[in-house]
């Protein structure tokens, strides 16, 4: 009798929560879903760049001791056997951990950061690194050490950042979950140029340790992934109160793991959800006509007898200076010792944002304090008066590879690098929490996302209106067709 055989795993239609039900119901073994991923890195790698540091023959063994426990021990791992690449910003044991910083290149992890422990202890299997600028500074992902992640749309074009390689690993296929961190929109802008989900929590729904910065506002670590029922899933691993970090809370897991077991087109809570729409905040910052196009027909796609939308938002007038000021000075906390001993080796956005720290003075300080409480609250109670705010994610689509970032938008000048970034920032100072959607395409191909944006501390809710927006409109099975002949340089000159 010959052996029984078991179902070739889809990569290009498979969900995590599709692997993990395999996992869990014996149809096909934890090694059976890695070895496919690490075949799939191993064909789409070298074209985009997304991931370093692979390491097989820990992901097999562990994949293989999985498979090795009990059924009922198998069965308690909501993450049974996905591999993820842990963002190079944080520390994962035995992994480099370079943070795309030549200082830092052959520097190699000897501890977990709590992020990766509990995607362990769920029972993902880490299996390389995903690339990011030098840092993290900047949402186009290159650096010295490991070179341009592209985007797998379109392998000419950007794939975000700071978590541009978790993205782009993602939308390959490489990987079904990953995680991220977001500053100033570093989950929600890859997500958007990838079309692929990316969450940016609130402040302390996911812990954050080691953190040399713990009581810093601006930055989360959080999740992406291909759908917002995975997403939601991986976020019930990530969340938790910690007395390491001394924002974090306990946090309902049953609500969100209600999100990631839903159905297709079923309704959570409310059936009826009120949303507000603004593209620009009434012109308070430029939004490519691509872009525009894509978000229009999505929130008219969407408007419906159970999805009432009204052109509004909250007042924001000060986030925009707010964000710089209090990035800055993060910028000076975290990398300024650095810089006293290796500026030499740092890129000058990185000398920038330590300058920019360093120039502030108190009373810039006491203002930016100021102006992100207003923020908060201008959104708190904004949110009182709806369920969701929608936005763009970002300004503009993917943009060419070969510069840093987008000069002008339409004709509109850009003042920095962060300027064009303006409005995931802005949301940043809120401290709500935010996802970007996949929702389309522009007439080049180029994925668009939409941001939408909920009540603090509520991301059950958001998640479970995201589900929404993505069983109308979403694009995310949308499978880039990438070509593995074309030689690409992995260093091209970025001017």
């Amino acid at each position: 009798m010959s052996a029984p055989t078991t179902p070739d795993i889809n990569l290009d239609d498979s969900t995590a929560l599709g692997l993990v039900a395999g996992v869990h119901r014996g149809e096909f073994t934890a090694v059976r879903v890695v070895t496919s991923h690490l075949e799939r890195i191993a064909a789409a790698n070298p074209s985009i760049n997304a991931l370093l540091d692979v390491h097989p023959e820990a992901a097999l063994a562990e994949a293989q001791r999985i498979d090795e426990l009990s059924l009922n021990e198998r069965q308690s791992l909501p993450l049974a056997g996905l591999p993820v690449a842990v963002k190079d910003l944080i520390p994962a044991a035995g992994f480099r951990h370079t943070q795309g910083s030549p200082i830092f290149a052959n520097r190699v992890a000897t501890r977990d950061h709590i992020l990766v422990e509990r995607m362990k202890r769920a029972g993902a299997v880490v299996v390389a690194k995903s690339n990011t600028p030098e840092f993290g500074l900047g949402s186009h992902t290159f650096n010295e050490v490991t070179g341009l992640t592209r985007n797998p749309y379109s392998l000419d074009h950007s794939a975000g950042g700071s978590s541009g390689g978790a993205a782009a690993a993602l939308a390959s296929r490489m990987l079904p979950i990953a995680d991220g961190s977001d500053t100033g929109g570093s989950l929600r802008n890859p997500a958007s140029f990838c079309n692929v989900v990316g969450l940016r929590p609130s402040l302390g729904t996911v812990p954050n340790s080691p953190n040399g910065f713990a009581y810093g506002t601006l930055s989360v670590k959080g999740p992406m992934a291909r759908t917002v029922r995975d997403t939601a899933r991986l976020l019930a691993n990530m969340v938790g109160f910690s007395p390491a970090d001394p924002f974090s809370y306990t946090v309902d897991t049953a609500a969100l793991e209600e999100v990631a077991t839903s159905t297709l087109g079923s309704t959570l809570g409310e059936p009826m959800i009120t949303a507000a729409y603004s593209l620009d905040f009434s012109g308070m910052f430029p939004v490519a006509d691509s872009v525009r196009s894509v978000v229009e027909a999505a929130v008219a796609e969407l408007s419906s007898a159970d999805f009432e939308i009204k052109r509004a938002h909250p007042l924001l007038p000060e986030a925009k200076e707010a964000f710089r000021t209090l990035r800055g000075l993060q910028m000076l906390a975290s990398l300024g010792p650095i810089a006293d001993d290796h500026s030499d080796r740092m890129k000058d956005d990185a000398l920038w944002n330590i300058e920019a720290g360093r120039r502030v003075t108190g009373q810039e300080a006491s203002a930016a304090l100021t102006a992100q409480s207003q923020s908060w609250s201008a959104m708190a109670d904004f949110l009182r008066t709806v369920d969701v705010l929608i936005t763009p994610t970002v300004q503009v689509p993917p943009f060419d590879a070969r510069i840093r970032y987008p000069r002008e938008i339409d004709g509109t000048l850009m003042s920095d690098y962060l300027d064009w970034m303006t409005l995931p920032s802005i949301i940043t100072t809120t401290n709500h929490p935010a996802i970007s959607v996949p929702v389309g395409f522009t007439d080049m191909g180029l994925p668009v996302g939409i941001q939408l944006v909920g009540r603090f501390r509520d991301e059950a809710r958001l998640l479970e209106i995201a589900k929404r927006v993505e069983d109308r409109i979403g694009s995310w099975n949308s499978v880039p067709d990438i070509n593995r002949t074309r030689p690409l340089d992995q260093y091209p000159d970025i001017r």
